[in-house]
């Protein structure tokens, strides 16, 4: 299984690097302290929902990052951070 680029968000701090999919499993179900099995349907819900929306046309938000909208040229628009 390939690294994918992922940002998780722990506590306060933002962290964005190369993790595999049990890796960032792992951390999600650590930071909400559910079990692995929990943690990874809930991603993969998560996932098939915005890829659904954008499949359909429709924008696909993404908490505290930012906006995904499809089209000829698909756009990011971040969402501000109070700093």
């Amino acid at each position: 299984m390939d690294s994918t680029t992922y940002i998780l968000n722990r506590g306060s701090e933002w962290y964005c690097g190369a993790m595999k999919k049990p890796e960032l499993i792992h951390e999600e179900a650590k930071r909400s302290g559910t079990e692995p099995g929990t943690a990874a349907d809930q991603m993969d819900r998560a996932v098939n929902r915005l890829l659904r929306a954008l499949r359909c046309g429709h924008p696909a938000k993404l908490p505290g990052l930012g906006t995904i909208t499809p089209g000829r040229s698909w756009v990011f628009r971040q969402e501000p951070h109070d700093r």
